[in-house]
């Protein structure tokens, strides 16, 4: 299946911040930001279990509850289970992204990416969201920034579990599609080299972005577009750094990750591109990309986001940023 034929356009909704990620969201706000991402005609919605123990979930199925379910593409992500249990959020280890949700629900989160968890992530996630199907279904941080040197036998578990569920539930018609859903481009790279089983995309997060992409571009993003599997961006402003935001990698932007971002944003007002225009553009100029998912807390940004597709960029800010070694000279930017 090709993911650009089921999505419903370019951009959709990351709603991890929906989960309290860095900041207490009252409820409200939250639902107010998915009624504006509605109103402004997005249709393709993403959300996980680990976002907030199940409050995203909660909070964008509340909202899409009322609307028609065939005018909308949603996805989740599996490999965590939500217990009842309750736990101190702020105390979790979650390797090198430490306290992201300690505003969330304090249910206690367990990873596991076996077939039988897979199939109760599913059921669980299906109840939060208050839906009767998935579109798509990605399995969520098998990758060194969750499980350290252990990742690989993580990533094995999830292959001989949630990848053949997920396979199968696509091949019965379940669900759409399937996929990964990671911080790092290795886990990728290694299911494109699997004879079995086969995705049908991958939405990787903060490494296709204007600030961070040159690894991708090695050689994940071309096999990706060899096989015909799609690539869906989350994180298109690097975690929000790059939107005027503080934080990079989901901590505290180091001081060359700033410096850099400044370099771009000056290049930018001189030749009067706005940032967020220039971030989301370049993600989508890669053949292998289907989609950019930002996040948003504020019902104000998403119209931002939305303008910012429609904004011309002239061709010679591409060029300065190259000149200037800002971007990568194999990196497609988009036509004028």
């Amino acid at each position: 299946m090709s993911l650009s034929s089921l999505l419903p356009g370019p951009l959709g909704f990351g709603t991890a911040p929906l989960g309290n990620m860095f900041r207490a969201i009252p409820d409200e706000e939250a639902a107010a930001t998915v009624e504006a991402a509605w109103e402004q005609g997005i249709r393709y919605f993403d959300t996980a279990p680990f976002y907030g123990a199940g409050l995203s979930e909660i909070r964008l199925g509340e909202v899409l509850a009322t609307r028609p379910r065939d005018e909308f593409v949603l996805s989740t992500k599996v490999g965590r289970v939500i217990l009842d249990e309750v736990e101190d959020p702020a105390a979790r280890d979650l390797g090198e992204k430490g306290g992201l949700f300690e505003h969330g629900r304090p249910n206690k989160i367990v990873d596991d990416y076996t077939a039988d968890a897979t199939l109760r992530s599913i059921e669980d996630s299906l109840k939060r969201l208050r839906t009767d199907r998935l579109d798509i279904v990605w399995v969520h941080d098998v990758a060194q920034d969750f499980h350290g040197d252990e990742w690989l036998a993580v990533y094995e578990t999830a292959r001989t579990g949630a990848f053949r569920v997920l396979q199968r539930l696509r091949d019965e018609g379940v669900i759409k599609g399937w996929g990964l859903g990671v911080n790092r481009v290795e886990p990728l790279e290694v299911t494109l080299d699997l004879d079995e089983p086969k995705p049908d995309a991958f939405l990787l997060a903060g490494r296709y972005t204007l600030l961070d992409h040159e690894r991708a571009l090695q050689r994940l993003l071309p096999a990706a577009a060899a096989q015909n599997v799609d690539i869906v961006v989350g994180g298109p402003y690097s975690s929000g750094v790059l939107a005027g935001g503080q934080h990079f990698e989901y901590q505290q932007a180091p001081p060359a990750v700033v410096a850099r971002v400044e370099r771009i944003k000056a290049l930018a007002a001189q030749h009067g591109v706005g940032i967020k225009a220039a971030a989301l553009q370049f993600s989508l100029a890669h053949p292998a990309t289907a989609a950019v998912i930002p996040g948003a807390t504020r019902p104000s940004r998403i119209a931002e986001d939305v303008a910012a597709l429609d904004e011309t960029i002239p061709a010679a800010f591409w060029a300065a940023l190259r000149q200037e070694g800002l971007i990568a000279e194999s990196a497609p930017v988009p036509a004028v």
